[in-house]
């Protein structure tokens, strides 16, 4: 058989871009590195439970597990998904929009294509929000389900109380690109259920003859020939199509290109890797989000019902003096990592552990460079609750770079947090702000100590950068490795139709390609993207 479109990677991007494409009378081939499961009911459970993240555990088979360094000597597992529907499969289900000051910023960099009125419709057309479906700006009918499920929990009540009493304004919903607050954040959960991409996208296709999904398939190059993307090489051999989009991620894809020949020309020379394309944006300044937690000792013990999702409720605000709209975000956690992070695969909670036990080899080879204070940490302060503090709106840059022109070698992935000073200052007050509302009245009852971060240390600045330095750790929300921009950004790899420049057939779609990452989680960005691809074919 031969297909119009071949896509690389059936994570969130791939999987809506696959659906849409199909839609429109393509024959698309997706190629998915991961297992297949072509129904709901065939995720196990580890994916399906909405309650746990016991599939991002490093070393997981459903999961790429990278070794990336946040800072010069802060090394830190990077999970991203390997199974149909990717990360979509796998992470916390926070299913919350970008801003509209997040794409009219990107529309203002010279992609007006992206501004915050072009890509709503796209966004409204993949959700069914079960609380607001029936408002303006917002999807009753599309695949992804959206609904803000608030517990009644201790927790969430003090943090909306404290948050209150510190005189930050209320924002009952997250996607209605208001005034910044706080207030529920939106899930693509249904019945305890983490409903991924390809459960949402490709399930209700499977019957089509214009769609051939093949899990277990891992492409090592995009085969180009006479300046044109063919096919893709895999280890059986070359799949031939007349167009090729990588949606592998923003890791995946842009190693991809420059295993193809597509980077930054002096890169691909040093790995013995043939140039095709001098493209110095592949790999070069992208952004993410860097964030910590603050642990807190409660006083007395909280409900943790098994089907207790960890989170529900988030602030965002501005920082002092920043000009973002909200560039700060805490978070409350209602259960301890070592209790989100059990893998309850087997429907118990000592199968659970039975699992990560006998896979606890490759768990270790995963976290190899991971601070061994970060870990033992961890361990010390197992039954402790979190509040994570994240800068949404990071001005440091990250790189990453070809190293081998083996596909089985990662590249070097450098974060490069905190280099820049504004970055520093506004975490600073990111740590201060979740130390203040630990602080409150609204708290008070709840909160024994907080513990890891002494007081001197959360008063003086240069004793406070250390400490977080020490903690720091990463959002996995990875983008802009593969960047659009005008023809005149020489930074730019792709156009604004996500169409990679120097080669014909060839695009990139997934969160690759952000400008910059957006000020919320990227996760329903990243499906917006794939719905907005097939539009602009």
């Amino acid at each position: 058989m031969s297909w119009d479109v071949v896509v690389v990677g059936a994570g969130s991007s791939g999987c809506a871009l696959a659906a849409r494409l199909v839609d429109a009378g393509r024959r698309v081939l997706l190629l998915e590195a991961g297992a297949d499961h072509p129904t709901a009911a065939d995720f196990p459970a580890s994916l399906r439970d909405a309650a746990t993240l016991g599939a991002a555990t490093p070393g997981h088979p459903a999961n790429w597990t990278y070794t990336a360094q946040l800072a010069e000597d802060v090394s830190y597992p990077v999970v991203r998904g390997r199974v149909l529907g990717g990360s979509s499969a796998l992470n916390g289900t926070y299913f919350v929009r970008g801003t509209p000051a997040d794409f009219d910023g990107w529309a203002a960099a010279g992609n007006d294509l992206w501004s915050a009125a072009a890509v709503l419709p796209a966004f409204c057309r993949s959700e069914a929000d079960a609380d607001f479906g029936d408002r303006p700006g917002h999807g009753a009918d599309g695949p992804m389900p959206v609904r803000r499920l608030q517990p009644d929990h201790p927790v969430t009540d003090a943090f909306a109380a404290a948050c209150d009493e510190l005189g930050f304004p209320a924002e009952p919903d997250k996607n209605a690109g208001g005034p910044a607050g706080h207030g529920p954040v939106p899930l693509n959960v249904v019945d305890g259920v983490r409903v991924n991409t390809a459960m949402a996208y490709l399930a209700p296709r499977r019957g089509s003859a214009l769609l051939t999904v093949r899990g277990g398939t891992r492409v090592t190059r995009v085969v180009v020939e006479g300046g044109r993307a063919v096919g893709v090489q895999t280890p059986a051999g070359v799949l031939r199509a007349d167009e090729v989009v990588l949606a592998a991620g923003a890791v995946a894809s842009p190693h991809l290109l420059m295993l193809s020949g597509i980077g930054p020309a002096g890169q691909l020379r040093a790995a013995g890797v043939p140039v095709l394309v001098d493209a110095p944006g592949v790999g070069a300044e992208f952004t993410d989000h860097p964030d910590l937690y603050l642990t807190w000792q409660p006083s007395r013990r909280t409900p943790m019902p098994r089907d207790l999702l960890p989170l529900a409720t988030a602030l965002n605000t501005a920082a002092e003096g920043s000009g973002a709209t909200a560039d700060l975000e805490v978070m409350p956690w209602l259960k301890p990592f070592r209790k989100v992070l059990l893998d309850r695969s087997q429907g118990s909670s000592l199968a659970g552990l039975g699992e990560a036990v006998r896979r606890s080899a490759g768990t270790l080879r995963a976290l190899r460079g991971a601070s061994l204070h970060r870990l033992l940490d961890q361990a010390r302060r197992r039954d402790d609750l979190y509040l994570a503090v994240a800068l949404q709106e990071e001005e440091s840059r990250g790189r990453l770079t070809l190293t081998s022109a083996d596909p089985l070698v990662q590249p070097r992935i450098e974060h490069r947090y905190l280099t820049e000073e504004s970055d520093r200052r506004r975490l600073r007050e990111g740590v201060r702000l979740a130390a203040e509302l630990l602080r409150t009245a609204a708290f008070a009852p709840l909160v024994a100590e907080r513990t890891g971060l002494p007081d001197d240390v959360l008063r003086a600045d240069r004793e406070l950068d250390r400490w977080t330095r020490r903690h720091l750790a990463t959002a996995i929300h990875l983008a802009g490795t593969a960047r659009m921009g005008p023809a005149d950004d020489p930074g730019a790899v792709v156009d604004q139709r996500l169409r990679v420049r120097g080669v014909e057939g060839l695009r990139v779609v997934d969160t690759s390609v952000m400008p910059r990452v957006t000020s919320r989680g990227p996760a329903a960005t990243a499906v917006m993207i794939g719905e907005r691809a097939a539009e602009l074919w």
